[in-house]
């Protein structure tokens, strides 16, 4: 157990991580992790105390990771286990601390389980899974989540006796769009007509730039962060990125970077946070100083869309909730989480929730994407 990311180091930890599917996935890339730690933003004073896993082969050299984190809260998970907690104590038992696999602030799909290329993979994740679980018990934490996992480790963790939640998103499908005209083409008459006025009102007297790469500076994170600052206080939230972690970013992953960003007349008003994955652009944060029609959509969605398609994307995930996502393309996927619980009261009690929840969720769904689906009919 590793109490920094640094411990593992770079070249070890990435041997791991970028060796799936999804090895162009930046939330778990070791940049991205350290920059958090690095920058104080996971760390213990703010409830996300770092506790990676790291497996060793024969020769001692790290053969498969996890990103681990013990916590003293449910803040900033995406996966909600507040009710589990106020159950738990009420009942006399002790819910926190935790421990949490998961990428920080970062309710974005990724492998969790992480194995090097020349390692049996579902032998590394058994290591791992196995570890995580005896920490947890030896650390006498209630229980042990891993957070947006993709289907298939998932999948694998029940077969191993977790407890299997799923939840949805709303993300959007590249069908080999040539251009945003060619998406829109494929949305009913109606949709079309409301999705170009909003695009009109939205862009309206202002400048709309897509800034990424070397073009990132320093005066667009000043900009990003008042209006991430702003965004944390409308919404009575708890900022945990501060003004560092933006500056390592443009410095580290400048590439993996797109800020889309609105201005007036010289200022900047808006703007929207994108990660660049191998096949998927990810919409992280988003914040105004101008309260102006349809511009959310415009720089969240839109954008998103107009961007994934001219570099040949396939998806681009919008981040949490929001239904309202759907009408612009975005409809309802499954995303999940898998919990191990120590005590048998709870997890007997959280087994029937989640049985009932999957049902529930996966019924909602089919419904949204059968009822408000902008999409044509087939």
């Amino acid at each position: 157990m590793h109490r920094r990311i640094a411990e593992i180091g770079r070249d070890a930890w990435n041997a791991c991580a970028l060796a799936s599917e999804h090895a162009a996935n930046p939330f778990i890339d070791y940049d991205f992790l350290d920059i958090a730690e690095e920058t104080g933003c996971a760390a213990g004073r703010t409830g996300w105390a770092p506790q990676h896993l790291a497996v060793r082969d024969e020769a001692g050299e790290v053969a498969a990771v996890a990103p681990l984190y013990l916590k003293s809260h449910s803040q900033g998970e995406y996966v909600f286990d507040h009710a589990w907690a106020d159950a738990y104590e009420r009942a006399g038992g002790r819910y926190y601390p935790k421990l949490v696999s998961a990428s920080p602030f970062s309710p974005v799909t990724g492998p969790r389980l992480l194995v090097r290329p020349d390692i049996e993979r579902d032998a590394g994740r058994r290591m791992l899974l196995a570890g995580a679980v005896a920490l947890c018990e030896q650390a006498g934490v209630s229980t042990l989540g891993i957070n947006f996992p993709t289907e298939d480790e998932w999948r694998f963790m029940g077969e191993r006796g977790l407890l299997l939640r799923q939840n949805q998103q709303y993300h959007w499908l590249n069908a080999g769009y040539a251009s945003f005209e060619d998406f829109l083409s494929a949305l009913s008459s109606g949709r079309r007509k409301t999705i170009r006025r909003e695009r009109r009102e939205a862009q309206a007297g202002l400048d709309i730039l897509q800034v990424t790469g070397r073009d990132l500076t320093e005066e667009h994170w000043d900009a990003f962060f008042a209006f991430y600052m702003d965004t944390g206080a409308r919404k009575w939230g708890r900022p945990y990125l501060n003004r560092r972690f933006f500056s390592l970013l443009g410095e580290r992953m400048a590439d993996r970077v797109l800020l889309v960003l609105a201005r007036r007349g010289g200022r900047y008003i808006a703007g929207a946070l994108n990660l660049i994955g191998g096949d998927c652009l990810f919409g992280r944060n988003w914040g105004c100083l101008e309260d102006v029609r349809f511009l959310h959509f415009e720089l969240c969605y839109y954008q998103a869309i107009d961007w994934a398609i001219s570099h040949g994307l396939a998806r681009v995930e919008a981040g949490a909730q929001g239904q309202h996502k759907i009408a612009r393309g975005y409809l309802p996927t499954a995303v999940y989480s898998a919990h191990h619980i120590a005590d048998p009261g709870l997890r007997s009690a959280v087994a029937r929730f989640l049985e009932e929840e999957r049902r529930m969720v996966q019924g909602e769904m089919d419904w949204l994407a059968e009822e408000y689906s902008p999409f044509k009919a087939a």
